[in-house]
C-alpha cells in the first residue's frame, strides 16, 4: 500500500463482524487457563499478552501502523517524545559510555543529553551538523555507542544530512538514531537513507490535534548489533531469564529489548485511550501534512517579502541554506513550522505575538490550528546564551506553527499584528 493508504489501514485488519475502528481495550490484565501457560509467556514475552505495561491490543495496533509507515520491523509507543528519546539511548548506552549528537536539536533534548544523562554517567558529545567529516570523526571515542540528530531541528529548522551521518556512524560501528517528528514518515522515511532507529514525539503532527502526549521508537531491523560493542543485546540479560536478544529475536532485537527491559523498568507505556486518539490523528496525517506544508510555504514567502521581518527560516525557501538538503530529503514538503525575526528584537517579537488574534500563544507546535511561541524565553529558557546560539535560537526568533486554516486568514492575522508592532517602533 502507498503511505496514504497505510495511514488508514495499516496496523489493524478487522475480521468478519469485528469492529471497523480500532477498539479501546481498557484493561491492564489478561486471563490464562493455567499457571504453566502464563509462566511460558514470561519466558517468551512476545508469545502473548502479559500486562499492559508491556503490550496492549490498542497500543499494538498503533505501533504496527507506525512501524509500517516508517518501514521498520517494529515499534514501541511511550508516554512522550522525551521518553522515546531517553529509551532510544539507554537501550544501548550504560554508565561510562558516550554518544554523539548535533547541537541543532530541541531544547528539552539538549537538557536531557547535557544534564540528566551526565548524572547517569553517559556523556553526550555535541557537534555542529555542518562540521566536516574529519571533525565529526575526531569526536568519536572507543566508548561511543550512537549518533543522534533531528531530521528537521526544532526550532532551528535546519535539515539533517541523514546519508552523511549514517555513513560516518556506520564507519565507526555505531547506529544512527534520528528524530523524525517534524517531517513525519509522510514527507520523509529516514530508514531509506540509512537511519537505524527512528523516534517521534507523536504529540506533534501524528496526533495533530493537541489532544494526547506520546512518543514512539521505531527499529529498522537493519543494524548488525553483533560487532562487539553491544553486550546488552548480544549477551544474556540477567534481568530477563538470561535471554540473548539478538539470538532470540533476530532483526527485532533492539525493539524487543526496549519492550522487555526498559518499558518494564521505567513504566513509560502509552495508555490505550491515548493510542486510540493517536490512531485517529494518524488516519488524516497525509492530508494534514499536505496542507500544513502548503500553508507554511505561502506564509514564509509572505514574510520574506515584508519590510518588518529581518529574516525568515524555512527549509523549502530557496533562500534557506538547507534548501538543497530539503530538496533531496523532503521533495513532498518539510513541515508546517517556520521561524523568523521581527525588526526590533525581543520586545517587537513579544508585541507581535500579543497582537495576534487567530494564532494562539501556546507551549506546543504542530497543531492543526496555527500557534506561535518565543522559544528563547519559554521552551528553551533553561539553555545558556551559548547553547541558544549553538541551537540556532536568537532572542528575536519567533516560532510559528502554521495550521490547516485558510492561508489568507493566517496571513491577514500576521499582517494586522505586524501593523501593531510598527506603531510602537
Amino acid at each position: 500500500m502507498k503511505i496514504e493508504t497505510q495511514c488508514l489501514h495499516s496496523g489493524y485488519s478487522p475480521k468478519n463482524t469485528e469492529p471497523r475502528v480500532v477498539p479501546i481495550v481498557q484493561s491492564t490484565t489478561y486471563v490464562y487457563d493455567s499457571t504453566e501457560e502464563v509462566a511460558s509467556v514470561f519466558d517468551e514475552p512476545t508469545k502473548s499478552l502479559i500486562y499492559s505495561r508491556f503490550a496492549n491490543p490498542t497500543v499494538m495496533a498503533v505501533e504496527n501502523k507506525i512501524a509500517e509507515l516508517e518501514g521498520g520491523v517494529g515499534a514501541m509507543c511511550t508516554t512522550s517524545g522525551q521518553a522515546a528519546t531517553l529509551l532510544s539511548i539507554l537501550n544501548i548506552c550504560r554508565a561510562g559510555d558516550s554518544f554523539i549528537s548535533t547541537t541543532e536539536i530541541y531544547g528539552g533534548t539538549v537538557n536531557l543529553f547535557s544534564f540528566t544523562f551526565k548524572k547517569l554517567g553517559i556523556e553526550c558529545i555535541f557537534i555542529d551538523k555542518n562540521a566536516s567529516d574529519e571533525e565529526i570523526m575526531k569526536a568519536f571515542k572507543p566508548n561511543t555507542k550512537a549518533v543522534f540528530g533531528e531530521t528537521i531541528a526544532n526550532p532551528a529548522l535546519t535539515v539533517f544530512d541523514i546519508e552523511r551521518f549514517a555513513r560516518i556512524a556506520h564507519a565507526n560501528n555505531v547506529p544512527l538514531i534520528v528524530d523524525n517528528t517534524f517531517p513525519t514518515p509522510v514527507n520523509l522515511r529516514p530508514i531509506e537513507f540509512g537511519a537505524d532507529i527512528v523516534t517521534h514525539s507523536t504529540t506533534k503532527y501524528m496526533d495533530g490535534h493537541a489532544q494526547v502526549v506520546g512518543g514512539v521508537i521505531v527499529d529498522s531491523g537493519k543494524y548488525n548489533w553483533n560487532n562487539g560493542k553491544y553486550p546488552e543485546l548480544t549477551q544474556p540479560d540477567e534481568s530477563y531469564h538470561g535471554v540473548i536478544y539478538t539470538e532470540s529475536f533476530g532483526e527485532a532485537a533492539y525493539i524487543t529489548k526496549v519492550r522487555c527491559q526498559l518499558i518494564r523498568d521505567f513504566g513509560v507505556a502509552m495508555a490505550p485511550l491515548s493510542a486510540f486518539l493517536l490512531n485517529t490523528g494518524i488516519e488524516t496525517l497525509h492530508l494534514r501534512m499536505e496542507r500544513h506544508c502548503e500553508n507554511a510555504l505561502k506564509v514564509a514567502t509572505f514574510l520574506e517579502n515584508n519590510e518588518m521581518i529581518s529574516w525568515v527560516n524555512y527549509p523549502k525557501l530557496k533562500s534557506s541554506p538547507d534548501f538543497e538538503l530539503a530538496e533531496k530529503y523532503l521533495p513532498k514538503g518539510a513541515c508546517g513550522v517556520i521561524s523568523f525575526g521581527i525588526k526590533g528584537g525581543r520586545e517587537a517579537a513579544v508585541k507581535f505575538m500579543d497582537s495576534l488574534k487567530l494564532a494562539a500563544i501556546v507551549v506546543h507546535v504542530a497543531d492543526a490550528r496555527t500557534c506561535v511561541l518565543h522559544p528563547a524565553s519559554t521552551t528553551h529558557r533553561q539553555l545558556t546564551d551559548q547553547q541558544l546560539i549553538d541551537a540556532g535560537i536568537g532572542a528575536d526568533l519567533v516560532r510559528m506553527s502554521i495550521g490547516i486554516e485558510n492561508a489568507d486568514d493566517i496571513i491577514d492575522d500576521i499582517t494586522q499584528a505586524l501593523n501593531e508592532v510598527k506603531k510602537c517602533l
